[in-house]
């Protein structure tokens, strides 16, 4: 029997097929019309050439095009390949080659940047309405039942980065997406055709995509999309469409809370919360909690774990500042530095997790994919405890990473920019603590003998080469950086002055 994860759009729109599946405004697919819309875009890729495990991008908001398109590369057989459209060509480009793509979609309205890349690495690029491909975008006939696919075919390509400042693509197959979807849905917020999730996480994002749309498929519920988001269209949307189930960062939470419209919100309907992506401040938890009358679920996953892999969860006690316990199909240790497991509580330890979530591998990388997996077991760089019930507790990460308002910005990325000006001698990248971001970038720089430029100029020399999230908001010029006996930078060891994190915005 075919594992392809399309499975569940096609079994939904059987049972459910008038059922509500897609909203964005006034725009309302059901469960029906979605299953056409993507069958017709299997068929159309089918009679372009694509076939079973070509790459296909996707760099689209959160519009219903996305999960029309995502299902679509799903049926026809394909490897989807979802890509944050903040960024900017020169990262595009990096994808489409890392890859090896077949095609890409973008958007008709903003994508400029998909076809320009596309253009020059000569693949097709298709640009879309938010709504999604139109019959004259369409050739072919529709694909009504998905392409036969094992379960360790790759379903999903998500590309994350590293220390070495290269994004690896994480490969999901179609049991890893399709467990981890059923383990959301089933037990973490147990979703059904009467649930409305609101989709404010970016879908190209793994927290998006498993535990809001393919959650949302498998169960029936209604995935409401929010294509930027900002507190006041989240609230109004929550209110509008009666949400029943929240997912998202701690940033978001912190910015509803605090949000004008947040005293006349009535979010009685509201019955599950979960958040993930970075710490969340137990105080802006428990702040949230007792405005709004709801209970917040907090977890823990990564790209390469599809991504739930720890969670408080429902039926059990729930305790504010951990990462809960380990999720159905997960196993969880703890290691020490000579990767021997540590068996008593509350020592520190790295996680290691094990299960039906762990990926498949990195992308043609196979040094890389031995260095992380070793005997099934995935290192996760993150550093934790767990206490005598079994909660674990994030206290501090391995791998060099900063987390900007939900997203991961890895330092040696942008560092690899800062170097390409022609001013700058060395640079380390750190992360500053911020009220309500989690925190900032900075970027401690180095300047070659008789160079003099302004730290502003160099700002706007990153952030003309990398997405809105990633380039520095504060450098400050230092002699020489700090460095161990072999010459290595040592990032840990850079300290912002007190006047440039005090000005952080």
């Amino acid at each position: 029997m075919s594992s392809n994860l399309a499975n569940n759009l096609v079994e939904t729109a059987r049972q459910l097929g008038d059922r509500p599946a897609i909203r964005l405004d006034e725009t309302t697919l059901n469960y029906s019309e979605f299953h056409r819309a993507a069958a017709a875009v299997a068929g159309d890729l089918h009679s372009r050439g694509i076939r079973s495990g070509d790459r296909v991008g996707i760099v689209l908001p959160n519009v219903p095009a996305f999960p029309i398109i995502f299902y679509g590369i799903l049926m026809a057989g394909a490897v989807a390949v979802p890509i944050n459209p903040m960024l900017k060509d020169r990262e595009i480009t990096y994808y489409l080659e890392d890859s090896g793509m077949a095609l890409i979609y973008g958007s008709r309205s903003r994508g400029e940047l998909v076809a320009k890349a596309a253009l020059a690495k000569k693949i097709p690029a298709l640009l879309v309405d938010d709504r999604g491909p139109s019959d004259a975008d369409l050739t072919g006939n529709p694909i009504n039942e998905p392409v036969e696919r094992s379960r360790d075919d790759t379903a999903v390509l998500l590309y994350t980065s590293g220390t070495t400042g290269s994004p690896k693509g994480a490969e999901l197959t179609h049991e890893n997406m399709s467990t981890n979807a059923s383990t959301t849905a089933e037990t973490l917020i147990r979703t059904g055709p009467n649930d409305v999730i609101l989709g404010c996480l970016p879908l190209f994002h793994v927290f998006g995509l498993t535990c809001g749309l393919n959650a949302a498929v498998k169960s029936g519920a209604l995935l409401t999309l929010i294509p930027k988001f900002d507190a006041e269209s989240a609230l109004r949307v929550l209110i509008r469409d009666e949400v029943t189930v929240l997912e998202g960062v701690p940033t978001m939470y912190s910015a509803m809370l605090n949000s004008p419209d947040a005293d006349s919100a009535e979010l009685s309907h509201l019955r599950c919360c979960i958040v993930g992506g970075a710490p969340m401040p137990v105080e802006v938890l428990k702040a949230f909690e007792r405005k709004f009358e709801c209970e917040i679920y907090e977890g823990y996953g990564l790209s390469e774990t599809a991504p739930i892999a720890c969670f408080n969860q429902p039926g059990y006690p729930r305790k504010a500042g951990t990462i809960g316990i380990p999720v159905r199909g997960c196993t969880l240790r703890l290691v020490d530095d000579d990767d021997n497991e540590i068996v008593g509580c509350d020592e520190a330890g790295e996680i290691q997790i094990r299960g039906e979530n762990v990926m498949k591998g990195y992308w043609a990388r196979p040094a890389a994919t031995a260095e992380a997996i070793s005997d099934g077991w995935f290192r996760t760089g993150d550093i934790a405890t767990r206490d005598s019930d079994g909660y674990y507790s994030i206290v501090d990460r391995k791998k060099d990473i900063i987390i900007r308002g939900g997203y991961n910005v890895y330092p040696r990325e942008v560092e690899e920019v800062l170097y390409e000006h022609p001013a700058v001698a060395e640079a380390a990248v750190i992360g500053i603590k911020h009220t309500h971001l989690g925190e900032q970038i900075g970027a401690a720089v180095s300047l070659k003998r008789g160079e003099q430029v302004e730290p502003s100029e160099i700002i706007e020399f990153v952030r003309a080469r990398l997405a809105a999230y990633k380039y520095p908001r504060q450098i400050w010029f230092v002699p020489s950086l700090p460095k161990g006996p072999t010459g290595k930078i040592l990032r840990r060891q850079v300290e912002p002055p007190a006047v440039v994190s005090q000005q952080l915005t």
